[in-house]
């Protein structure tokens, strides 16, 4: 009988000396947003610090529900390292969703680098051009980053948690495209559900939400 109370003693006691699961709490300077897609949750930590005005464009998009009912829908491969690229998703070409061009946040100033598990602005030929698109690293690529007269891209977070969604997008069928985007068009694009902040208060742009026009309401 005692035998029985020691031993489930040493039981209780190793299940209270057994470390909680870590919890992801809030940094000063970091803002952390949620993507609820279709295959699965994506978690950042968005930079404030060092990219403000990126990481303020990027939750004006979260704040207005921009990016509810988007996609991923680009998969950029290497064709030597086919498990290594980036994924694109955000807006695409739907100007009703679109805020004010955003001017480069470069790397070569804000100290960011395109490694494994940063997201990125996209931009066209201008690279003051960007919007509510943006990119998600699957190992480095430093081909993205600001160097001699490339301006490159706008690094501004990382992936915290769901890199395992990341990957398994960027492993899915694809084609079509043209020009840069020759053939890497995801064939079946993964829906963003939703985006939601996880620290900080909400600030909505107020702007009209014309994609919602003439939805009819649920029920």
């Amino acid at each position: 009988m005692l035998r029985r109370i020691f031993v489930a003693g040493l039981a209780l006691l190793a299940v209270s000396a057994a470390p909680a699961p870590l919890q992801p709490r809030a940094v000063p300077g970091q803002a952390r947003v949620r993507l609820v897609t279709s295959m699965g949750t994506i978690t950042l930590a968005l930079d404030a610090k060092r990219a403000p005005k990126t990481v303020a464009n990027f939750l004006a998009y979260v704040d207005d529900g921009r990016f509810e009912g988007t996609t991923f829908y680009r998969t950029a491969r290497r064709k030597a390292a086919p498990t290594r690229g980036f994924i694109q998703g955000g807006v695409g070409t739907d100007a009703r969703r679109m805020l004010d061009p955003l001017p480069l946040e470069s790397t070569s100033k804000t100290g960011l680098k395109h490694l494994n598990g940063t997201i990125s602005m996209a931009h066209g030929q201008n690279p003051n051009s960007a919007n509510g698109n943006f990119s998600i690293m699957v190992g480095d690529n430093p081909g993205l980053d600001a160097r001699g007269a490339n301006p490159g891209f706008a690094a501004f977070g990382q992936v915290i948690g769901g890199m395992d969604v990341v990957q398994r997008i960027l492993g899915l069928p694809s084609g079509g495209g043209r020009d840069a985007m020759r053939g890497q068009m995801i064939l079946k694009p993964v829906t963003i559900v939703r985006a939601e902040r996880l620290d900080g208060t909400s600030k909505p742009t107020g702007r009209v939400k014309p994609w919602l026009l003439g939805l009819k309401p649920a029920g």
